[in-house]
Order: structure tokens, then sequence, then C-alpha cells
């Protein structure tokens, strides 16, 4: 290789090093003004504010093999949480993971803190919304996030999300890893009122450093949502599969200053290749699912969130 084709290697490595640079100052930035920016309305909260919610749920894992006799192998954590609205759109959260059955390995036998997070939610004249978040996220991630979404009409949303985060677990030991990584994903959401039905559309930097997009289209019925996607990424190809999300019941529930529920949705994910990296990113929420969004559903009159509540009040509670 000629000194010339070394300096052009040089200058391009250089180029990309500073625009990642600038990148990670411009999102800090952003996450500094979100937390200590003042909003024009603040988010009514599912979870009125000064209130706790303390629930359970069940993480299910299994993959088939044909190894030392066993057709395929089951993991089953409960996933203890808390939610604390702490009031003007700020929540707390955290989530823990308690082995019931192990298949998996050692690496999956201890309890351990699976989420902890510091969040704050505003908005601005019913269109613009922002989200801030820092902590322990899900797959073992810890870092800053920022998720947005500008509502244009009744039936078209774009939608942002932004993080840096480094590696951290606490299945075996303390790992971890500085806060490099950067993942940027950007997309639109188009619902059709009439028929309850969503077409959703991102792409970027996801979460292990593959560049891909995903489509999916989904149908919201009463306490159920069905959907169907399809992706590509840079690293694992084409894949699809369907999702379903479920509300678990009581639907009607009573309101206390300390509330104790179960999870308020059960998850299930089938994907035909089954890759473990590709297309995926980070949850900042121990609830977080495609049927509510984001955004706190009173503020976000937007899709699914116009449809009937799926949890109401009932009256009666005690302080």
């Amino acid at each position: 290789m000629t000194p010339i084709d070394n300096r052009i290697i040089t200058s391009i490595y250089e180029k990309m090093r500073a625009y990642e640079r600038k990148s990670k100052k411009l999102f800090i930035l952003l996450f500094m003004l979100v937390f200590y920016g003042h909003s024009s309305i603040i988010a009514q909260p599912s979870i009125p504010a000064g209130q706790v919610d303390l629930f359970v749920g069940a993480d299910f894992n299994y993959r088939d093999l044909f190894h030392n006799g066993k057709v395929y192998e089951i993991l089953l954590n409960l996933t203890p949480g808390v939610k604390w609205n702490m009031g003007k759109g700020w929540q707390a959260a955290a989530q823990a993971l308690v082995p019931v059955y192990n298949d998996y390995g050692d690496r999956y036998k201890k309890v351990r803190l699976n989420m902890a997070v510091l969040s704050k939610e505003t908005h601005w004249n019913s269109r613009w919304f922002l989200k801030a978040s820092s902590g322990l996220f899900g797959r073992e991630r810890y870092g800053l996030d920022l998720k947005g979404m500008y509502v244009v009409n009744r039936w078209l949303a774009l939608e942002a999300q932004a993080g840096l985060t480094g590696y951290c677990s606490m299945a075996v030991d303390w790992e971890a890893s500085t806060p490099k990584r950067v993942t940027a994903l950007f997309g639109a959401d188009v619902y059709l009122n009439k028929w309850n039905t969503q077409f959703r559309a991102r792409g970027g930097r996801f979460l292990y450093e593959d560049y891909g997009a995903v489509v999916e289209a989904m149908r919201h019925f009463n306490h159920c949502t069905v959907g169907l996607y399809g992706e590509y990424s840079n690293e694992g190809g084409k894949n699809a599969g369907f999702k379903v999300v479920m509300m678990i019941p009581p639907y009607k529930r009573k309101r206390r200053t300390a509330n104790f529920r179960p999870a308020s949705n059960f998850r299930l994910t089938y994907s035909m290749e089954g890759d473990a990296y590709a297309n995926k990113m980070y949850t900042t929420d121990p609830e977080e699912n495609e049927r509510e969004g984001w955004f706190d559903r009173n503020a976000l009159q937007w899709g699914s969130n116009t449809m009937k509540p799926d949890f109401t009040t009932k009256k009666g509670g005690k302080k």
C-alpha cells in the first residue's frame, strides 16, 4: 500500500472519530435538556403522582436443540418489579430476575438486578413527546437513552430513539464496560383508526452495531395485540415472525398509595431465524411493549391510546 493510501485511510478514520464524538456531545446535550428543561404541559401518568406499584411477571425462554438427549432447554424467571411516580413527569423503576427453572447453565442461576431506571417524560402542544432515561436497562446495558415522537396528524406520527450505553451484567460477577456504544433509530407509524390497525417502520443502527430495518403490521383488539413483522440486518440478513401482546387481568383495579398487582402484559415473539443479536434494542421500562408504546396514554392520545383503556380504576381504594 502506498503512503498516499495510508494518508487517505487515516483521514477518513479521523473524520469518523470526530463525527462520533460530536454525535455523543449532541446526544448528551439533548438528554440534559429533557431532564432539566421545562414543558408547557405535564403528562398525566397512568400511575398517579406519589403512588408506587409493586408487580411480578414471568420471563419464559426456550431453545430447540439435540444435545445430551435433550430436545429443548428452558429458562423460566420470575420478574418482580417496582414503579414509583415521583410527579411532574419523573418516574423511578426497577426489576429483578429470580430463576425458577434453568437449563441454560450457571450464568443464569443467580438472582440479579435486571433494570434500574430514572426517567423524565415531557411533551409540548400534544404533538412533541420526549422521554429521557438513565440507569440500568434491559439486555444488560446501562447509560443514557432518548425517545421522541412527533404527531403529524391523526393517522401519521414520526419517531426516533437514540442511546449511549455500555455493557453491565450481574449474572456471574459485576461486569461493566465504558458507555461508548451509540444506537440511533428513526421511523414512522401509520394508524388506521377505523380498524385499529398500526403499521410501523424504523431503521438505523441497532444495539449490537448492525444496521437494519424493521417493518411491522399490528392489529389491536380489546386487551390483546397481534402483529407480523419482517426485518433485514447487514449482519443477520432477512428474518420474519409474529408478536402477541396480551394485557393481564384484573382490568379493574383499586388505587392506593402502594399497589400490588401482576405485570401489565405478557409478550410472545416468534422469530423464524432465531437470531439473538440482529436488529435488537434494549428496553428502558420493565413493562415496555408495542401496544402501550413509550409514552403515557393520557398525554399521547394517538394510535391504540385512543381505544378504551385496558385498565380502569375502581372506587374505594384506601390511601
